[in-house]
């Protein structure tokens, strides 16, 4: 693989200087198969805890996907009147654990664009009525979130439940389109012992889960600020960036 450029101190940086050096590293990781790829890899802007004015000011610098990791903080950042004026083609990704009773209001939220963390055929059941409640005709895209550790503390499907999971969204959720696969990985792999595992087993799902029900261009979603060179070289097509992008969290955020 292509060595990866010098990283300067994002610390020092402002938001459109860490956004151009994420950018440029991916373009440098990337290997000559896979540059044909790069604009279709996407830097969802995790903008958990931060203010307002730090997704306005992202947006007016290119972004335009963001993620967001607790359904109270993505209603009221979406609903925002500033954010809807000054950011109006935002696309919000919710990339938290999905408790089934906020289900509805997350689907109401303004530019809801995609669910990252659909890990139960009840969940699938529950967004799937809640989009004909609400009066959603244009499918919400989804992705499978496997727990490829099998660490209790981490959401997400054991990955021998994920056919079927699978399979219950292609043939009985018309409001749902299945998009691909997210996995957060450990964050502390040493690259040097060769891919990541959990990735590699993410990887070895979407391949399956396509060729069983013929499904083409289902994508995955891992990496995070800390290994998202490594998740790209792999083959994701979204990766969640927070803070790389708006700075570390201050000690008494929460």
């Amino acid at each position: 693989m292509p060595e990866v450029m010098e990283v300067m101190d994002p610390s020092s940086q402002t938001i459109i200087e860490r956004l151009n050096a994420i950018k440029e590293e991916i373009k440098q990781s990337l290997s000559d198969k896979r540059k044909q790829d790069e604009d279709e890899i996407c830097v969802v802007a995790v903008s958990k805890i931060k203010p307002k004015s730090m997704i306005i000011e992202a947006y007016q610098n290119g972004v335009r996907d963001f993620g967001e990791n607790y359904v109270n903080e993505i209603i009221e950042k979406s609903n925002d009147p500033e954010v809807l004026e000054m950011c109006p083609d935002i696309k919000w990704h919710f990339i938290g654990h999905l408790q089934s009773n906020k289900t509805a209001k997350l689907l109401n939220c303004p530019n809801l664009y995609m669910l990252h963390t659909l890990d139960s055929i009840k969940l699938a059941e529950i967004v799937q009525k809640e989009m004909i409640k609400v009066g959603k005709s244009e499918p919400l895209k989804v992705m499978i979130q496997v727990n490829t550790s099998n660490e209790t503390n981490k959401s997400g499907i054991k990955e021998g439940e994920v056919d079927s999971l699978a399979k219950y969204i292609i043939e009985n959720c018309s409001r749902l389109e299945l998009c691909g696969f997210m996995t957060i990985g450990a964050p502390d792999y040493n690259t040097e012992l060769g891919p990541n595992p959990e990735y590699q087993m993410l990887i070895n799902i979407r391949d399956r889960v396509s060729s069983l029900y013929d499904v083409n261009n289902l994508k995955l979603s891992m990496g995070m600020s800390k290994d998202f060179i490594h998740a790209v070289q792999l083959g994701s097509s979204y990766v969640r960036i927070g803070e790389r992008i708006f700075g570390p969290r201050q000690k008494n955020q929460k």
